[in-house]
């Protein structure tokens, strides 16, 4: 029976009336129950083409091991390509997807393909290289080659701008250099193949201005001007003009102000009247070279320009100390009124501010989002530059424009109240009171200020911590403890009230509680100077030298160029005993404050304590010290003993006499230049000075002594006479000024052991004490009754050098000889040494 048995056609007769007939009948080709029965289906799964990999992964199922229908065909190779056998009725549908390349990845590595990989044109087996062909474009074309040269350039570019903006200038100046030569090669590789023509300008115009921007960065001025030059001297360029402001910051930076001037004019006059913007920009910087080359009325000139033109804070403030300079008062009140009325630029502040009837949520994000953005920071440092220069201008002009700073002060604070800065008034007092503090009228500033207890919570809180430090330096602990404390109660964040607070405590003796407060105005701003300074005082006072060395490291961290901080790092490595560390601090000290004696002295002493007793370094360092401070009496006695030591008294004598100009009332330097004279051999200007000191000193027993001396040895025996009889009479002096004082202690004390007596013995006391005056006055009239030479005394004329013993004299005096005796007795003389 044949398989089309049942189909019917629509042609045939008889049926044109059923339109529905067939439908409920099946197609034979579509039956999967009698697969096996099917000869041809048979023959096509014996075939190759048959046993391809089935189009699942389904690992260990076999054509026949389901008898479902989803089971089998979830198996069922696809039958494509098969020769239909001659018992087939019709071709089987091309069900199959194997042929698209949809086959399992681990029965397709099997024939050798990459596992994992959609290859649906089998180009694994064909040999073909995975990936993009687009990788592997023959760029052999010169068109290709200067196309990838211009990429590469421009990303060089790219990179050193980046590193440039990160602070690796460095790095910057290599990627623009490496730039500037891919671009050089570009252009030769044009000329080569003839295609000079399509040369990009503005690819070289970048590589040249990125090549002398970086070098501006690394401060290679002399290569960023030839690489600007080479950018302005090229015609092609378009507005090449502007690169002369450029050049012209360049010129300002090493100095050169008029050079800086010429290139700004240039620029200025080849930026065209619509670009006003610039041209505003190029006239400050021409009137901030005038001011510094001290041209003011010029500098005025194009300030005045600008305040017209377009104002702005800086320009102001610079217009009026052009005005203060030349003392023109009515301009700068009005150029003050002026800057007053600068529009900054900024909407209301309360677009910030959270609404407190809104509830949207998403209304309080955004305002989150938006206030602390870069364009929030942008305004906030917008206003910081407003109020800086209004404050530094009302500073400047006020003690001008008025007979008096005060009434400068309050004219520039009513004009301020006036205007839309009117919030900086308070700003302003508080200056006014600063100002009454360095006149030194402690009086007015503490009125002033006291007129803000009453005031908005921030300006009261500065009020009283300048009133608490007031009191402090006055020594009034307890006004000072009470404004400290109600600044720290008005701003509890307040780090300069913490410290205050705790300079109180440390003054009481509470120590510990002035180390917490110290801390905790540190917890509240790290930058806080003062209260980490004296934090690592208070340690070092403690004997915490460890702390107070951390304490004083992490602030010069913050403030590299303090010499106090360094001086303080420096004494706390000499108590550790560390010198080496102590004198690489104190050089670093000396550098940054060449000018201090007390530094250079120091450094002295722990160079003499460190070479172990050389002394030539520190002498280096403290004849630097005098030629600083000649006045530091321990620097000059240093000296005039280091050169007594080495045996130069007549240097000695400049030192010792500076000592006496510096302390004209002790004696003991006037004994140490007669000294040094005396040591010198200059007996006669020893005796000279001896003299002067007796005629200043006439009691001083030593000087006394060494007159007597002197005229020993010089044989002067009418002085010796006169200055033996001024040594007996000042020693009978001092003799009694001691018998009076040992007499005035004992009166002192039998009258404190009268006092103690009691009442029943107080007459027999009186009497007692009366009899006990009588007799020591008798007694205290026995030596003066027989006079001064009634008893001879021998006259002790021994005398003690203040600068030591002195050193041996040579023994070169001529030997006692006999009067025969002949030196030249044994020698022989020659007779050619005979006259002829």
């Amino acid at each position: 029976m044949s398989k089309l048995a049942n189909l019917r056609l629509a042609t045939e007769d008889g049926d044109d009336n059923d339109i529905y007939s067939g439908f409920n009948e099946s197609n034979p080709l579509y039956d999967v129950n009698n697969l096996e029965e099917d000869e041809g289906f048979i023959q096509a799964v014996k075939t190759s083409h048959g046993r391809r990999p089935p189009m699942t992964a389904l690992k260990g199922a076999s054509p026949f091991g389901a008898k479902g229908a989803g089971g089998f065909r979830n198996n069922l190779a696809s039958s494509m390509g098969r020769q239909p056998a001659d018992s087939d009725s019709g071709a089987r549908p091309m069900t199959s997807v194997t042929g698209a390349g949809y086959t399992a990845a681990s029965k397709r590595a099997a024939f050798g393909s990459t596992p994992g990989v959609f290859d649906p044109f089998n180009q694994a087996s064909k040999g073909s290289v995975h990936g993009s062909e687009l990788e592997n474009i023959d760029e052999s074309t010169p068109e290709d080659k200067i196309k990838t040269m211009e990429r590469t350039i421009s990303k060089l570019i790219d990179e050193s701008a980046i590193a440039n903006c990160r602070g690796d200038h460095t790095k910057a100046t290599e990627k623009a250099r490496e730039a500037g030569k891919k671009e050089r090669q570009l252009v030769r590789l044009r000329e080569q193949v003839g295609l000079s023509d399509g040369i990009s300008v503005d690819l070289t115009y970048s590589v040249l201005f990125n090549l002398a921007v970086q070098f501006e960065a690394n401060e290679m001025y002399p290569e960023a001007l030839n690489s600007y030059q080479v950018i302005v001297k090229n015609k092609m360029f378009q507005s090449a003009g502007r690169i002369k402001v450029n050049m012209g910051n360049i010129y300002y930076k090493q100095g050169q102000f008029s050079k800086a001037t010429k290139y700004y004019r240039m620029a200025l006059d080849q930026v065209q009247n619509t670009h006003k913007e610039v041209r505003i920009r190029i006239m400050q910087n021409i009137g901030t070279t005038f001011l510094k080359m001290g041209q003011y009325n010029d500098a005025i000139t194009s300030y005045e320009h600008i305040m017209t033109e377009k104002p702005d804070f800086v320009s102001g403030l610079n217009l009026i100390l052009c005005y203060f300079t030349i003392g023109d008062k009515e301009k700068m009140s009005k150029t003050f009124q002026k800057l007053l009325n600068v529009n900054l630029g900024i909407d209301d502040e309360d677009k910030y501010q959270t609404d407190a009837t809104s509830d949207n949520p998403q209304e309080s994000l955004y305002l989150d989002a938006i206030r602390n953005d870069m364009l929030r920071q942008l305004e906030r440092k917008r206003q910081q530059i407003a109020e800086y220069c209004i404050l530094t201008a009302a500073k400047v002009i006020a003690p001008a424009i008025e007979d008096t700073f005060a009434k400068g002060f309050d004219w520039c604070i009513e004009q301020v109240k006036m205007s839309q800065r009117h919030d900086l008034a308070n700003d302003l007092e508080i200056h006014k009171a600063l100002m009454y503090l360095k006149e030194r009228d402690f009086k007015q500033a503490v009125s002033i200020l006291k007129t803000f207890e009453k005031k908005d919570t921030q300006v009261k809180a500065q009020a009283a911590t300048n009133l608490s430090f007031i009191y402090l330096l006055q020594g009034n602990l307890s006004d000072a403890k009470r404004y400290a404390e109600a600044s720290v109660k008005a701003d509890r964040f307040n780090s300069a009230a913490l410290t205050n607070k705790g300079n109180c405590c440390f003054y009481s003796g509470r120590v510990d509680e002035a180390v917490m407060l110290y801390k905790e105005a540190l917890d509240n701003d790290s930058s806080c100077y003062e209260a980490l300074y004296n934090l690592g005082v208070v340690q070092k006072r403690q004997g915490n030298l460890d702390e107070s060395l951390s304490c004083f490291l992490k602030l010069h961290s913050i403030v590299r160029k303090s010499a106090e901080v360094m001086f303080q790092i420096a004494i706390l490595y000499e108590q550790l005993e560390d010198y080496s560390q102590a004198l690489e601090w104190l050089m670093q000290c000396v550098s940054i404050a060449p000018t201090d004696a007390s530094v250079l002295s120091r450094l002295a002493d722990i160079c003499e304590r460190e070479d172990s007793g050389e002394r030539s370094q520190a002498f280096a360092y403290r004849l630097d010290s005098y030629k600083i401070f000649p006045a530091d009496i321990d620097t000059v006695e240093w000296l005039g003993a280091y050169y007594v030591d080495s045996q130069y008294s007549e240097k000695a004598i400049e030192y010792f006499e500076r000592a006496a100009v510096i302390q004209p009332n002790e004696v003991k330097w006037r004994l140490m230049v007669a000294s040094c004279y005396r040591r010198s051999g200059n007996y006669q200007a020893a005796f000279e000075k001896y003299k002067q000191i007796n005629r200043l000193f006439p009691e001083n027993i030593e000087c006394l002594k060494y007159l007597n001396r002197l005229c020993t040895d010089m044989g002067l025996t009418n002085e010796l006479q006169e200055y033996a009889a001024k040594l007996r009479k000042a020693e009978k002096m001092q003799e009694s000024r001691a018998q009076r004082s040992s007499s005035a202690k004992q009166r002192s004390n039998k009258s404190g052991s009268a006092d103690s007596s009691n009442d029943s013995r107080n007459n027999s006391a009186s009497g007692g004490s009366a009899r006990q005056r009588r007799m020591m006055n008798s007694a205290e009239q026995q030596p003066h009754s027989g006079g001064y030479g009634a008893t001879p005394k021998q006259i002790d004329a021994s005398y003690s050098d203040p600068l030591g013993p002195a050193m041996e004299r040579p023994k070169t005096a001529a030997r006692h000889r006999p009067q025969d005796y002949d030196e030249f007795d044994d020698i022989e003389v020659d007779e050619n040494l005979l006259p002829d």
